[in-house]
């Protein structure tokens, strides 16, 4: 068995497969879009395309890239915009260069800069937005095999999507673990002395302890592992917000079948939308909120949207942007 395979058994057994395939009844207008029987098919999907087998239920194991695009609008910068990311406002924390408050090596040697900037993401602070609601009625309606995301702001799971449902390629804020001995921290404990400036340490070892986010030098979790399993039995690829610049996760893009449509909806056209684009991917440029209140409308789905954002801040204790 090839390495592909083994890991594929690995992560099956695992955490199983987040969905199985189901029967499809297919209207004509969804065999028009997916082709059927020697059919010519269509040369170009479009969002209404898309938003036609979601709500036909022809797609019933989609799969969801999300990057830090779809946190912005819950008031947390992404990393690489110009002027308003993260990395263009790292200088009061004293770092030789931006990426080093995120590199292991400099955390060993300096852990208070990192700390200092993970106040700004203590959990709690901000709240889901639509994009995240959007994902979870996805999941609600029994249609998303797995939600990928580049955010260690824990927002998805804020917003309902259970932890079986979510692989948080990057880490999370979440939980946090001993550097040295690797055993988890109490959480509380943790965040208490990270807002008191307070270098955080184990209670066994005494070593540093550090949120369970993926710091360059570090591999990715597990979990990220199900990506050989989810994949390949995609039936609709959902990437939102992501500039695809972070490998790994940019390359899995192309790990759907090429049978399969691909919706990108971002600020920019990333990736293999703008490099060597499949004939059945579609492109939503522009503003994100907008973008997916557009599909969501299309889907027929908005007044259930509205009324699950209103029921989830509500439980929350408060309205989000």
């Amino acid at each position: 068995m090839t390495l592909r395979g083994r890991l594929a058994v690995v992560a099956l057994r695992l955490w199983g497969p987040g969905g199985g395939r189901r029967p499809i009844s297919s209207s004509a207008g969804v065999s028009s879009v997916l082709g059927s029987g020697g059919s010519r098919e269509k040369a170009q999907l479009s969002l209404q395309d898309v938003a036609d087998l979601i709500r036909a239920r022809a797609c019933q194991r989609v799969v969801v890239m999300a990057g830090a695009g779809i946190s912005t609008p819950s008031g947390i910068p992404d990393f690489r915009s110009l002027g308003s990311g993260w990395y263009s406002n790292l200088q009061e924390y004293s770092v030789p260069y931006p990426e080093a408050i995120f590199e292991l090596s400099y955390f060993f040697h300096n852990p208070k800069p990192f700390l200092s900037w993970a106040k700004q993401l203590y959990p709690g602070k901000y709240r889901p937005n639509i994009i995240h609601y959007f994902l979870r009625l996805l999941h609600d309606k029994g249609q998303v095999l797995r939600l990928y995301t580049q955010n260690i702001d824990g927002l998805e799971r804020a917003s309902g999507i259970p932890a079986s449902k979510l692989v948080e390629a990057h880490g999370s804020f979440a939980t946090a673990s001993c550097t040295t001995c690797h055993r988890a921290a109490p959480g509380e404990g943790f965040w208490a002395d990270v807002m008191e400036d307070r270098v955080p340490h184990c209670s066994v070892c005494g070593g540093v302890t550090k949120p369970d986010i993926v710091f360059f030098g570090e591999q990715l979790p597990e979990r990220f592992l199900l990506h050989v399993v989810d994949f390949p039995m995609a039936d609709l690829l959902l990437t939102l917000g992501s500039s695809l610049q972070v490998e790994p996760f940019a390359s899995l893009t192309e790990a759907v079948r090429s049978s399969v449509p691909r919706l990108l909806m971002n600020k920019d056209v990333v990736g293999p939308w703008a490099r060597c684009p499949r004939s059945k991917d579609v492109v939503q440029v522009g503003d994100l909120v907008r973008s997916v209140e557009k599909l969501v409308a299309l889907l027929g789905w908005t007044e259930e949207l509205k009324a699950l954002v209103q029921r989830e801040t509500g439980k929350l204790g408060g309205l989000d942007g």
